[in-house]
């Protein structure tokens, strides 16, 4: 991951505007404060050794006014104000991060101030690899400021260069999720790290779920085929979904084995659709994938078979279509709708399939985009897209639905 958003974020300036930022407030609050004979001599001893860049001799003068007994408050914290610049300008991480803590959780600095400070607390220590300690400071800043998106990505930044895969995915997938909820486009680098950590949580719906938001939002190749992959691989796949994706594989050119034809076609048969597996297979013989050298015997023997089950299919789908109507259950309507679809009755099989998603499908995410397939082989492109994108929840039925979508959606070539 590129680290450049964070170069242009300059710990130094931030720690230096935070710093002298705050002093003539501070000053003018307190119109009676003034510092004592010890601790103002050693802080204009730190401030001319600055002035002069001798951050070791400045530093010694801070110490020596902190360690005077019996400061005010306005002496403790003038005393953190010069120690966080000092800190700024030689680079000492630490003693600023230090100072800061004083200075931000002093109600004599401005709340301006403590949003520059504590902006500039974060960045110094990512900018040292110190990532613990940048998380805190981050995470209080867009608590209280609101959303930054550099602060937001360096702390999905900071749990990810720390290996913390569980927190990269909270922070990733916080962040992502409001982006899309106001509309907006989530970051391409924040997507990519929220798909690292769910790779390594091993969480393969969410993981998937993260290559779609890619495929969506940023579609190269790249993105789509381990997003195939991922689903073809995906244990929790029902076999409706496995067939859904091995026709988006046939979609985006990816399957040409015959083997995977028949597969396919034999799942359409099983899901009661012998019509679909005829004309799938039928593509097959139209881009040479099926038809061609050893297996051309075997291949025509099994499109012979499936012609046969489409044929018998058509001769009983009045018979289903009526049985389906008056059927408690959700199956019969959506199947014989389908039936219907495939064989040139669009509009009536896809009613038929209307009533079926109101008789409270076991599974209701995947009747849609069931229902979402028959509308697109009824060569209703557009209500298709409604309703895969109109698929809800957090599986894979909705993944399987986003990717359609987001095929459907491709502008012509």
């Amino acid at each position: 991951m590129s680290l450049s958003l964070y170069r242009r974020l300059s710990a130094r300036n931030l720690l230096l505007a935070g710093v002298f930022g705050i002093a003539a407030f501070a000053g003018s609050a307190h119109a009676d404060d003034v510092l004592g004979q010890a601790v103002g001599k050693d802080l204009q001893q730190a401030q001319s050794a600055l002035a002069s860049k001798n951050y070791a001799k400045a530093m010694e003068a801070v110490d020596a006014a902190d360690a005077v007994k019996g400061k005010t408050d306005y002496e403790t914290y003038t005393t953190a104000q010069m120690r966080a610049a000092i800190a700024a300008q030689s680079g000492n991480t630490d003693a600023a991060i230090k100072a800061y803590d004083v200075l931000i959780n002093s109600s004599r600095t401005p709340k301006a101030a403590k949003g520059q400070m504590l902006m500039a607390q974060a960045t110094m220590a990512y900018s040292a690899k110190q990532y613990a300690r940048a998380i805190p400071a981050t995470e209080r800043y867009l608590k209280e400021y609101g959303a930054d998106p550099r602060m937001q990505t360096m702390l999905i930044q900071c749990y990810y260069l720390q290996q913390d895969w569980k927190g990269t995915a909270k922070a990733a997938q916080e962040q992502v999720d409001a982006t899309i909820k106001a509309g907006k486009v989530p970051a391409e680098n924040q997507l990519q790290m929220l798909a690292t950590a769910y790779t390594n949580l091993k969480d393969a719906d969410a993981k998937t779920h993260a290559y779609v938001l890619l495929a969506k939002y940023y579609s190269k190749p790249d993105y789509w085929s381990m997003l195939i992959h991922d689903l073809v691989a995906n244990p929790n796949l029902s076999p409706p979904l496995i067939f859904y994706v091995e026709r988006l594989r046939l979609a985006t050119g990816v399957l040409k084995d015959p083997s995977d034809y028949q597969d396919m076609a034999e799942r359409a048969v099983q899901m009661g659709l012998p019509q679909l597996a005829l004309n799938l297979l039928n593509q097959g013989y139209a881009n040479h994938s099926l038809g061609n050298g050893p297996t051309a015997a075997a291949d025509a023997k099994f499109h012979a078979f499936v012609a046969q089950q489409a044929a018998t299919n058509r001769s009983q789908l009045a018979a289903a279509v009526t049985q389906a109507a008056s059927a408690p259950n959700a199956g019969p309507a959506l199947t014989a709708g389908y039936n219907q679809v495939l064989n040139g009755q669009v509009d009536a099989g896809l009613a038929l399939m209307k009533t079926g998603l109101t008789k409270n499908p076991r599974y209701p995410d995947l009747a849609q985009v069931e229902y979402g397939m028959a509308q697109m082989d009824g060569g209703q492109k557009a209500e298709a897209i409604k309703t895969f994108e109109a698929v809800s929840g957090n599986g894979a039925a909705r993944d399987v639905a986003e990717l359609w979508s987001l095929l459907l959606s491709r502008p012509a070539k």
